[in-house]
């Protein structure tokens, strides 16, 4: 991307997260993307590098440098994908973002430049939320109904039927000898919110992701000292950008009696949208370069907003 917002190429790839892959890994999966993008590259100013799985400074750091080594552009900015969702959701800049997809995560940033963030490390960091999450309680609530522990549930069907199935029983026993991976598991969260429209125990495992979304929004505003603010709250991720009326209303309703004054809005703009204004801004582009590039990027609409 030029620094009047024109993008010059566009390319698509796997994951990439270093958490799962290894920081090497991850860099090379990047640069066969710069290679594929462009053949002849251009000096590059700046990359940013907003990436899933980099929570710690260290990190940082280590991506930075190993990054720099590879002299892909002058200067390097790495730092995790959730800054990516909070600027692609509001032009201000600053808010708390929360990202929800395989798993959970959310950021906080002031107008002065301030930051409340989290882990995101699963049990190790005390998190519950997520695909993994919700999938992995929707099968532990099936196998329950099925054999009399738990309440009857009608993720007792749904569950195994998702995997071509008849039995939750038989669907441990395809997870245990890896004929289906266990990580499919977060294809079951829509499952989750489709039957939670009339099924308490689904109802339940939806109202506990929006009690633990809110919570890590209340967290945030806490430690910001934002709770009497006009906040804009950006929900991200592929459980949130569903618009799942359920689960979008229990998060709004609770989050309600933690800050009447947010406003919560669902990005529909992708992560690439907000790793490109943050650049542009880190390189001092005019206000015309960043509407350019939202509107080349192809989402010049920036979110379904719900105001109180």
């Amino acid at each position: 991307m030029r620094s009047d917002g024109e993008v010059l190429a566009l390319a698509r790839g796997p994951a990439s997260s270093p958490q799962h892959l290894g920081a090497e890994r991850c860099l090379d999966i990047l640069e066969s993307l710069l290679d594929e993008a462009a053949a002849e590259r251009p000096e590059i100013e700046l990359a940013e590098l907003l990436l899933a799985g980099v929570d710690f400074p260290a990190e940082v750091d280590q991506l930075e440098r190993l990054a720099a080594a590879r002299g892909w552009a002058r200067r390097i900015v790495v730092d995790n994908d959730t800054f990516a969702i909070l600027r692609a959701g509001t032009e201000r800049g600053w808010g708390v973002a929360v990202t929800c997809g395989a798993g959970i995560n959310c950021v906080g940033v002031t107008p002065d430049g301030r930051h409340a963030r989290f882990p995101s490390l699963g049990q190790l960091s005390g998190d519950w939320g997520g695909g993994y999450d919700v999938g992995m309680a929707a099968v532990s609530a099936a196998a329950r109904s099925e054999d009399g522990r738990g309440p009857t549930t009608t993720l007792e069907l749904a569950v195994p039927e998702h995997f071509g199935l008849e039995a939750p029983s038989a669907l441990a026993e395809a997870i245990h000898f890896g004929r289906i991976s266990e990580r499919r598991v977060v294809e079951l969260a829509p499952v989750v919110l489709a039957e939670a429209a009339d099924d308490p125990v689904a109802a339940e495992l939806r109202d506990r992701l929006a009690g633990e979304i809110v919570s890590l929004v209340r967290v945030a505003l806490l430690r910001l000292d934002l709770t009497a603010e006009p906040v804009e709250v950006v929900l991200g991720g592929g459980l949130l950008q569903s618009g799942d009326a359920g689960l979008l209303g229990a998060v709004e309703h609770e989050l309600r009696e933690v800050a009447p004054s947010v406003s919560l809005q669902v990005v529909e703009a992708p992560p690439i949208v907000g790793v490109a204004l943050l650049a542009l801004e880190e390189v001092g582009a005019r206000p015309q370069a960043l509407a350019r590039a939202r509107a080349e990027l192809g989402t010049p609409t920036l979110a379904r907003t719900s105001r109180g």
